[in-house]
């Protein structure tokens, strides 16, 4: 239980406090955080509400959105991708979860897209490694490779990941995203050292009209979490264990409800 982390996100109308209130609570170490409601509640007053309570932030989600044609815009992205490595670093986390974005509008030129991620990371690093936070790369499903990510399998990610450093640039492995592949399991070997973050959730059927809300409560779909759980810790990977859902029953859920269910899910499907 010490490396379980509740990434806000799965509590989407929880107030912060609250959140942080029960975890601290439970006698959990890690809280997960989101920009936007970071945002709106101070970045500054969260960090001091989540140390207070005694947790610690396993990362924040999310930033990156990369791909962008006009010259104005992609320089707007990197500013905006520098003000989260600044949240970041206040929030006491290393690690800044990045999705990579779509294509560009109008376009079909992934690889070009892809290069844009990868040029955006080049910029990013030097300022990244001055804050002392680490770039993790999340792949998405495939389905979400035209409007938000570009990066679709945890190689992928890898292969973007391998152009820098271990100690700048790293991976995200989302169980909802990846456990489809067949090579899965040969590429979390591969990341090794580069593991940033394993988050949990899980596939149910039938996906709603809303993919991006189609995640469902650990047990209640297809992933074998825990097989993903050991491979990751088999590479090497010890860190916080974030639970992410996006499921709009769960966020109209009263917060702790949710928050109990969590917790005893994790405990029975991926401990």
């Amino acid at each position: 239980m010490n490396r379980y982390s509740l990434n806000q996100a799965t509590t989407k109308y929880w107030p912060l406090e609250d959140v942080v209130a029960a975890s601290a609570k439970a006698g959990l170490e890690w809280i997960g955080l989101w920009r936007e409601p970071i945002q709106e509640y101070g970045v500054d007053q969260a960090a001091k509400l989540v140390a207070d309570a005694g947790l610690k932030v396993s990362s924040l989600c999310r930033s990156g959105f990369f791909t962008a044609t006009d010259p104005a815009e992609r320089q707007a992205k990197i500013d905006d991708n520098r003000r989260a490595i600044d949240e970041a670093a206040t929030l006491g986390t290393s690690v800044l979860v990045l999705v990579s974005g779509g294509l560009p509008a109008g376009s079909r030129d992934l690889d070009g897209a892809r290069a844009m991620v990868r040029d955006g990371l080049a910029e990013l690093v030097p300022y990244a490694e001055e804050r002392g936070v680490r770039l993790g790369i999340e792949a998405l499903h495939p389905m979400f490779c035209s409007d938000r990510c570009v990066v679709s399998s945890l190689g992928g990610a890898l292969d973007l990941a391998e152009q820098f450093p271990a100690s700048q640039v790293g991976v995200i492995v989302d169980a909802y995203h990846l456990w489809w592949d067949a090579d899965v399991y040969k590429q979390i070997e591969r990341a090794g050292e580069r593991i940033l973050s394993y988050q949990v959730s899980d596939w149910v059927v039938p996906l709603p009209a809303d993919t991006l809300l189609g995640r469902g409560m650990m047990g209640d779909g297809s992933i074998e979490l825990r097989r993903l759980r050991a491979a990751c810790d088999a590479a090497g990977y010890d860190g916080p264990i974030e639970v992410e859902i996006f499921n709009q029953q769960l966020w109209d859920a009263p917060g702790q409800e949710v928050f109990d269910l969590a917790l005893a899910r994790y405990q029975e499907h991926v401990t």
